[in-house]
């Protein structure tokens, strides 16, 4: 810990300055610059980040050795200000206000008006000559200390100012004279007497350190652990403190108080955005107690001050080289800055700030690569709802996957085809407890996907972010009744065929329908990527199983496929009913001639794939999930009876197939590489699809480079069985067209043997894909569609920093692919030559802190949903200029 534990500001100087955000905060730290760079700030001291942890480390105490350095620079304060704190004649009162490393609005701490008592505003309201300030500045400190530092309910001392207003026949604040907020004043100061138990303390150093304490104690309140647990915010030491000398808004109609941004924070425009209100202090701006005013009208009220909030507007914005939110006061005509901080905006606003501040020549292309969060992304690419609807949310669920979308509520997949079917132009919402790839028909119906149970990771989050669709998962707040074809939201019945509205970018639920609004991609959002796609050093593939998702993806700058499910291509109408009697049938003849029907429409859809990624690579993975998957359930009777009548069998032999199927745990059962080792009519089958469609294409005189991924290798022998027999089957196929195509095999990584093996499976491996999605379940033995029993409670008691299916454990998972590519690529090299191409094809690929650790492991490409691929190739850039990361 530093020997200095208190920092000060004002009057042209200071002891810290703007880089020391860790330390002081990112306010206490802006204050400091802005002093020094001569902006007029009251004079102020900050507490560090460091007394914060040693607050908590010593039981909530003040360490002493900060307390004289308080004092002292308390004293400073006084000599700038030439006032005296807690003097009964002309007090000094001093704001005590939050401040972390990282911004964090609304989220910790603030009390305006300190160092008021009995004896000081008599003082302050003879001094002034202004007795109704004075007496609305102590009402004011009476309910921000006693709600902030005392536990008081702030609804009480509301309570009383209602009723007064009431009594008195006025609506405002403003309109209380004197005298009314005399008697607020009594009734405030009961109001915290019984809840505190005790008077208001009338010492005013009593109040500044209690003060001080509430700000500490804030640090660690709910609203601030679930803000920093949301933005993953992780590693800070506390917040500091800043206690200034207060400059008053609210002491007449020459005075206000405004909070701006330099540019405007929802589309980026260069032109100066915000409110302000005549005879205000800084809350009721907030508060919405009073409508303020747009920051242009001050220009007519105060042309003096507004041009000088004009010059420090350009300042700040010269100074920092980024849009600024700032917050001013001015008392009796004098401007004073209390706040400049990097502004939250957009991510439109985003991407147009950087790009335009780099044409400016304020930043450079490097610096605005670096300057736009890759999440932020999400609001360029996906439907927005339109944000002037009035409607409400009725609940709330997980975010899983970006935008906003309204639809007839339909319960079941089937039902989502035959509605479809019927009315070709009814936008669907899907409804379901979850979701499995039996569904994914009516998934790709549906406008929007909504589910009772799930997490990040799960099937409907995993499909709907592939897809670019927005969807919600794991609201417990939805009841569905499939049999009354109704959905119980938060006590609200909603019958299907009526609308309900998801915003997958916050997670909530609303009853009715609400506009969407087009994404807007800009033409600063085309310079961006093409500025980041000069500094990347990872290839960025997209995950994709249809020649329309290909497009889309290369429309976003895919430089392959990463990942292509073929069992995803199964569920159409017209081939489903041939996978089932494969499934069904005893025989290897009956597979191979229920294959035969499907083998056309594999073939079909890889050619389509090939010509929408001509010259690029595109990996397919060879049919992965356990069979019983693609058949109707035990519960599902009447799925099971269109089934049975469609292929000419029993439901009884159905449900004897399901039995024979049904496996305790099948994600680790009869999948992956085990299918075609029992049944290796199916690989074949595929391989033979894959390598027609190739020679199809070629003969169009496109280039096509085939990857042929085997998933779930665990053992070297797997691998070299299957491929084997996938060349022998490649190998023919050429032959009997006349036609060489180029092709590699290899293997999707997702066991933590593979990790272990891998230079043994790097033997006959070509290319490694690391699969995350299981390779984190194996890893940890977590479910990823189980984890929500447990996963808050880890999150939240620190026992993970953050959930692994969002984003990789580095010191778990991330050291198997380490050991994975070390082993791997060092086998490769040795026994064949050749550099082993290593990427990463599990829903980690979107995720920028995931891309960042992709790329200084060493890996060649990542892959993630076609949306996420802008996203993807702005983190690989940031990682490239060495943007930071957190640990995991």
């Amino acid at each position: 810990m530093s020997t200095k534990h208190v920092y000060f500001f004002g009057g042209g100087t200071a002891d810290g300055d703007g880089k020391q955000k860790e330390l002081l905060g990112g306010k206490g730290a802006n204050l400091a610059e802005m002093s020094k760079i001569g902006i007029p700030v009251p004079p102020g001291f900050t507490i560090t980040t460091e007394v914060c942890a040693a607050y908590y480390d010593a039981g909530k105490k003040i360490p002493d050795a900060a307390v004289p350095e308080i004092d002292a620079a308390l004293k400073k304060v006084e000599e700038v200000a030439g006032k005296k704190f807690g003097d009964a004649a002309d007090p000094l009162l001093v704001s005590v206000r939050s401040g972390a490393a990282l911004s964090m609005p609304g989220m910790m701490n603030t009390i305006l008006n300190l160092g008021l008592t009995d004896a000081s505003v008599e003082g302050l309201a003879k001094k002034t000559g202004n007795p109704r300030f004075a007496y609305d500045s102590y009402r004011r400190v009476i309910d921000m200390f006693g709600s902030t530092a005392m536990g008081c309910e702030h609804e009480a001392f509301e309570h009383e100012i209602h009723s007064l207003k009431h009594e008195k026949n006025v609506k405002l604040d403003t309109d209380l004279t004197a005298d009314d907020l005399k008697e607020l004043v009594k009734r405030y100061k009961a109001v915290y007497k019984k809840h505190v138990g005790d008077d208001f303390p009338q010492d005013a150093r009593k109040q500044l350190y209690l003060a001080i304490n509430a700000v500490f104690n804030s640090w660690n309140g709910n609203k601030a652990i679930e803000y920093r647990r949301i933005e993953r915010i992780t590693g800070l030491k506390g917040t500091a403190v800043n206690v200034q000398a207060m400059v008053f808004g609210n002491t007449g109609n020459g005075s206000g108080t405004g909070v701006a941004f330099t540019r405007d924070p929802n589309t980026g425009e260069n032109v100066f955005y915000g409110d302000y209100l005549i005879n205000a202090q800084g809350e009721d701006v907030v508060a919405g107690i009073r409508t303020p005013e747009h920051i242009d009208q001050l220009e007519q009220e105060m042309p003096a001050v507004y041009k000088q909030l004009m010059e420090i507007r350009q300042t700040l914005e010269k100074h920092y080289k980024d849009m600024q939110d700032i917050e001013f006061t001015v008392q009796e005509g004098t401007l004073y800055m209390l706040q400049t901080r990097g502004g939250k905006r957009t991510g439109s606003a985003a991407v147009r700030i950087a790009v335009e501040m780099a044409k400016e020549g304020l930043i450079d292309e490097q610096t605005a690569v670096k300057r736009v969060a890759p999440d932020s992304l999400n609001h360029l690419l996906q439907p927005q709802l339109d944000p002037k609807s009035k409607v409400k949310p009725v609940a709330q669920g997980i975010a899983a996957s970006p935008g906003g979308a309204s639809g007839k509520v339909i319960l079941s997949a089937e039902a989502a085809v035959a509605h479809a079917a019927k009315y070709p132009n009814d936008p669907i919402m899907l409804v379901r407890k979850e979701t499995s790839p039996e569904d994914v028909a009516g998934m790709h119906l549906a406008k929007g996907i909504l589910t009772s149970t799930g997490g990040k990771a799960s099937h409907a989050a995993v499909v709907a972010r592939g897809w670019g669709k927005p969807c919600v998962v794991g609201c417990e707040a939805v009841k569905i009744d499939e049999k009354a074809q109704t959905v119980t939201i938060a006590g609200n019945v909603v019958k299907a065929g009526e609308f309900l509205t998801i915003n997958g970018t916050t997670g909530d639920v609303m009853i009715g329908k609400v506009e969407t609004i087009a994404p807007t991609m800009t033409g600063d959002f085309a310079t961006l990527m093409t500025w980041a796609d000069k500094v990347r050093k990872l290839k960025i593939r997209t995950n994709a199983d249809s020649p329309a998702d290909s497009l889309k993806a290369r429309e976003f700058g895919a430089e392959g496929i990463g990942l292509c499910r073929t069992e995803h291509m199964f569920f159409g109408e017209d081939r489903i009913a041939a996978v089932r009697e494969m499934i069904l049938s005893t025989t290897v003849e009956g597979r191979k001639a229920a294959l035969a029907k499907i083998e056309p429409f594999q073939k079909a859809d890889f050619v389509g794939i090939f010509e929408a990624m001509a010259g690029l690579p595109v990996t397919i993975r060879l049919l992965d999930p356990p069979l019983h998957e693609f058949l109707p359930q035990k519960d599902n009777k009447a799925g099971a009876e269109a089934v049975a009548k469609q292929i000419g069998v029993t439901v009884e032999k159905i449900f004897e197939r399901v039995d024979e199927l049904h496996e305790m745990n099948p994600m680790m059962g009869f999948r992956g590489c085990r299918l075609p080792l029992v049944f290796p009519e199916i690989g074949d089958m595929q391989v033979r699809a894959i390598i027609e469609a190739a020679i199809e294409v070629k003969k169009k005189g496109k280039t096509v480079l085939p990857e042929i991924m085997i998933p779930l290798v665990g053992v070297l022998e797997e691998l070299t069985i299957l491929k084997k027999r996938a060349v022998a089957v490649a190998e023919e196929a050429m032959k009997k067209a006349g036609v060489q195509v180029e092709y590699q095999i290899g293997t999707m990584i997702e066991l933590p043997r593979a990790c272990i093996a891998a230079d043994k499976i790097a033997e006959e491996a070509e290319f490694f894909s690391f699969g995350t999605n299981d390779l984190t379940q194996m890893t940890f033995g977590f479910s990823r569609d189980d984890i929500k029993g447990f996963m808050p409670t880890y999150l939240a008691d620190k026992v993970l920093p953050i959930d692994p299916f969002q984003t990789i454990d580095f010191a778990g998972v991330g050291e198997l692919m380490k050991i994975g590519i070390a082993k791997g690529r060092a086998s490769r090299s040795a026994n064949h030559g050749q550099h082993l191409k290593v990427g990463i094809c599990g829903e980690h690929g979107g995720d920028p802190d995931s891309v960042v650790f992709c790329h200084q492991i060493g890996m060649d490409y990542v892959s993630c949903s076609p949306f996420r691929v802008p996203i993807a190739r702005l983190a690989a850039a940031q990682a490239a200029l060495g943007a930071g990361q957190r640990d995991k």
